[in-house]
């Protein structure tokens, strides 16, 4: 895996992961003021699920490299056979 499809392949992984935690400890705002949605997050600490998306980000994209890379699972067998 050259480091572009690294990149790549880390910001996918971000973005998945990233919609996955937003929701996590989200809590609605009881008194809602004129002019403000009612499903808004009374604090949505963005800084926190920014920093967890990252750390668990490298993880699995660690984990995804270790596998591209060690040929555990081989796609271009399958690939060829479209020849």
């Amino acid at each position: 895996m050259g480091w572009f499809s690294g990149c790549v392949t880390y910001l996918i992984i971000w973005w998945l992961v990233l919609f996955t935690v937003l929701p996590v400890g989200v809590r609605r705002q009881e008194v809602v003021e004129k002019g403000h949605d009612s499903g808004a997050p009374q604090q949505p600490h963005m800084w926190k699920k920014i920093l967890a998306t990252s750390l668990i980000s490298a993880i699995l994209w660690a984990i995804a490299y270790f596998v591209i890379t060690s040929g555990l699972i081989d796609i271009r067998p399958a690939a060829d056979a479209f020849k």
